[in-house]
């Protein structure tokens, strides 16, 4: 008896009747498939554009900056219209949003390179051993140095990390580990919220206020400003060690529970071992963020042309403030001043690098491994 279905001659038997078939017409519609630019195409439109464009710009008589702005704009669209041509809407669209996207992170990118090439060119000039190795006492005109600056910034900053990176550590341990949503952790994370978003100044001038009700007003040191820096760096220690502490699995502190480890020691052997490269990342950031503060240091450190390495007694330089008034209150001639304005500007710039490398280093190398 027939069943009406027969096998083919692969032995396979055909599936009809159950509205799964695909048109016959629609088998040439899929396998058909829309051309592509070549590699060359983007940069062959945008060399024409800017060709285009630098004629357009030199008979109206504009800028480099009009230029950049046509050459933008025009190659978009005619990136945009040649790839709807040829390869259809879908991929027109990724090849506009490329563009746009491209284009913002270069405009990004122009003052970031504007600070960096003129701080590198100004701040070279005075890049030398006796920049390094000399202080500003009895000097008036040319050499001199930042010695007393750079030991100044060093030491403050030092004294603020010592305080506040405690602090911060516990503060997040206590609102991630014990906090639970209790109404006193919401009030902290309400304070640290506001002190991440205070003005600096503010910061300076808390400090100074709060030493000058204890020791009398005209209080100047070292350790004033180092809290003034702490007061800005609490909120970032804590935001970041709390980030890190949030992305520890729960299965590893219930694991631990589950062998009879007290709380503490879970997050102390457990806990905090596997984040300590992010949390050390996080404490290097915050360094980096508050090393070149000038607003704060200038109410409560003030200026000082020697060295003086005892953070309690007397006013003590440091490399923003230093930078500030060599610009802004220059002697006769102003070249040195100004010279020195910029090399000093030159080290903060390096020594925040530095501080930037080793959180990518600390984050590299004592991160958890995955594998």
């Amino acid at each position: 008896m027939s069943t009406g279905t027969e096998p083919d001659r692969t032995g396979e038997v055909p599936v009809t009747g159950t509205g799964l078939e695909a048109p016959a017409s629609a088998t040439p519609a899929v396998l058909r498939r829309k051309g592509s630019l070549p590699r060359w195409a983007p940069l062959g439109i945008l060399a024409v554009t800017a060709a285009v464009m630098a004629g357009v710009v030199l008979a109206i008589g504009s800028g480099v900056g009009l230029w950049l702005f046509f050459t933008a704009v025009v190659y978009a669209g005619a990136t945009y219209t040649a790839s709807r041509v040829v390869e259809g809407a879908r991929k027109a669209a990724d090849r506009l949003v490329t563009v746009v996207v491209t284009s913002a992170f270069l405009l990004a990118m122009i003052p970031l390179v504007s600070v960096l090439y003129t701080v590198v060119s100004q701040g070279w000039e005075r890049f030398d051993a006796t920049f390094f190795t000399n202080s500003m006492r009895g000097v008036v005109g040319e050499g001199g140095g930042a010695l007393h600056a750079i030991q100044g910034t060093l030491i403050i900053t030092g004294l603020a990390a010592a305080m506040s990176i405690p602090v911060g550590v516990l503060t997040a341990i206590y609102l991630v580990e014990y906090g639970n949503n209790s109404r006193l952790a919401r009030a902290i994370t309400f304070f640290v919220d506001v002190m991440t978003g205070i003005p600096s100044i503010v910061a300076g001038l808390f400090a100074y206020a709060l030493f000058a009700l204890l020791l009398g007003p005209g209080v100047r040191f070292g350790f004033v400003g180092a809290v003034a820096l702490t007061v800005l760096m609490i909120p970032i220690v804590v935001r970041s060690t709390e980030e890190m502490l949030k992305i520890v699995p729960n299965e590893l502190r219930e694991a631990s529970f589950a062998l009879g480890v007290p709380k503490w020691r879970t997050i102390l052997k457990v806990v905090i071992p596997t984040t300590a490269g992010g949390i050390a990342t996080g404490i290097t950031l915050a360094i980096a963020r508050v090393i070149g503060e000038t607003a704060p240091l200038l109410v409560t450190v003030g200026l000082a042309t020697g060295v003086n390495l005892n953070p309690f007694d007397g006013r003590m330089a440091t490399l923003p403030v230093f930078s500030y008034y060599s610009y802004a209150v220059p002697g006769v001639p102003r070249e040195p001043f100004l010279d020195r304005a910029w090399t000093a500007a030159l080290v903060l710039m390096l020594i925040v690098m530095v501080l930037n490398v080793v959180a990518r280093l600390i984050s590299k190398f004592f991160a958890p491994k995955t594998r």
